[in-house]
């Protein structure tokens, strides 16, 4: 259980960070400056501590060197590449760099080499082995704040030491909102049935309660319905406009259409309709548009009662608004992975990018999702640094990290939306139907 455990008891995850605790982060130079001078005493909880001090901070906005945790030659500390909880702390903290810190590169590198050597033989007790693979497969940073928390309740409860109190309350917690978010639905699902689009467009994907899931993981606070719900909206209408120049209009019809919507989806079905394949760069370039990300996070904003002044909407235009744009292009790179090029080829879809960098670089499937899944990695780096330099608008950044880690989670076992099958319909149970029991 390890270092997740601790994260429920000092109040860092409880509920999915709902219920929050502030740390002292100046008081953590004074135990990096310890550590780094290499005093008796320091011991594997005092470096896990330290380690997990890192994410918190960075979460936080709050710049601090994990090169402190190496010992005096330079090298990472041997007794730390023994202890599994340490370096999954060390491993989740990692993935919080930015660019130019190679240190956390070498952090990340250590880790998971630590890591996949010591996995077959941990002892399970606490599903500490379990926690690691998937750590491995997706690190919490990336994971959606909902679908996290119940799969942090669930393994917790299955601690021998847990904290009874404050494992009811966490799933205390956790019901109330489900129970929230069962009352926006069904306000939803008579909005949607008044609409009648399954009978009147048949072409477009009926994907309600799928389209509210991508509302709750951009925002999932209780107090935030009306967002949620007119999110929602706004993401149904334009599944349907998607689908509609996919695979419903003639590219004379949407030429006509386009000027009412957003231009980027012309682009794609011009693409589509000449049997071009663009390069990766011309694909990305409208890819992050089209996606939809910086219209929802717009409207979102818009939804919360915040004002967007004419330079807000400029940047958006352009491109030069970074923090939505980097978390638009994860979003639509994880899409990408997840969705089949094949079905959306036989939908009406443009090339996606896998496709896209196979035919520019001759490269072959698998080598052109590890080319996608490095761009991820990049990508991130990207938003940390925006997200670091402090925005006073904080739910703006808080949805701009939440938007492609939904996206991860909808897309990770393939494409969540189209299919709504397996991995996905557990999510959505979870979230929205089964409770979990009180004692």
């Amino acid at each position: 259980m390890g270092a997740r455990k601790e994260g429920l008891d000092n109040g860092s995850q409880k509920g999915g960070e709902r219920i929050d605790s502030q740390a002292s982060y100046p008081c953590l130079n004074a135990a990096f400056e310890t550590a780094a001078k290499g005093v008796s005493g320091f011991d594997k909880k005092f470096m896990r501590d330290l380690m997990g001090g890192i994410g918190s901070a960075r979460r936080e906005s709050w710049r601090i060197s994990a090169g402190r945790f190496r010992s005096r030659d330079g090298r990472f500390m041997d007794s730390l590449s023994r202890d599994v909880e340490g370096l999954l702390s060390l491993y989740e903290a990692s993935h919080l760099g930015m660019h130019g810190e190679d240190i956390l590169e070498e952090a990340k590198d250590f880790s998971i080499r630590n890591l996949k050597s010591l996995v077959g033989i941990i002892s399970d007790s606490y599903n500490l082995a379990k926690q690691v693979k998937q750590s491995l497969e997706i690190p919490l940073y990336w994971r959606m704040p909902r679908v996290e928390a119940h799969n942090f309740i669930d393994v917790y409860q299955k601690d021998i030491t847990k904290n009874l109190t404050l494992l009811e309350l966490a799933k205390l917690d956790y019901n109330l909102l489900q129970s929230v978010y069962q009352r926006e639905l069904k306000e939803l699902a008579r909005w949607w049935r008044d609409l009648d689009f399954k009978g009147k467009l048949p072409f477009s994907r009926d994907r309600l309660v799928e389209n509210f899931l991508w509302a709750v993981g951009i925002i999932f606070e209780p107090q935030f319905s009306k967002c949620r719900i007119g999110l929602t909206k706004f993401i149904c209408i334009l599944t349907v406009i998607d689908d509609m120049y996919d695979i419903y209009g003639s590219l004379d019809e949407l030429e006509r259409f386009t000027d009412a919507v957003n231009r980027s989806y012309l682009v794609e079905a011009r693409w589509f309709s000449s049997g071009y394949t663009p390069t990766l760069d011309e694909y990305l370039e409208n890819a992050w548009i089209s996606v939809g990300g910086p219209a929802a996070i717009l409207h979102a904003y818009v939804l919360l009662g915040c004002t967007i002044t004419k330079d807000s909407l400029d940047c958006l235009k352009h491109g030069s608004d970074q923090l939505i744009y980097w978390s638009s292009l994860i979003t639509r790179l994880s899409d990408d992975l997840g969705t089949s090029e094949v079905a959306e080829s036989k939908r009406g879809d443009v090339a996606k990018s896998i496709r896209c960098y196979m035919v520019q670089e001759g490269a072959s499937e698998e080598e052109a999702r590890e080319h996608i899944k490095r761009l991820i990695c990049y990508s991130w780096k990207k938003l940390n640094e925006e997200r670091a330099k402090g925005f006073p608008a904080k739910f703006r950044v808080k949805m701009s990290l939440n938007m492609p880690r939904t996206a991860q989670c909808i897309f990770e076992h393939g494409d969540g939306i189209g299919t709504s099958t397996g991995a996905i319909k557990d999510h959505l149970t979870s979230l929205i139907v089964k409770p979990f029991p009180m004692e």
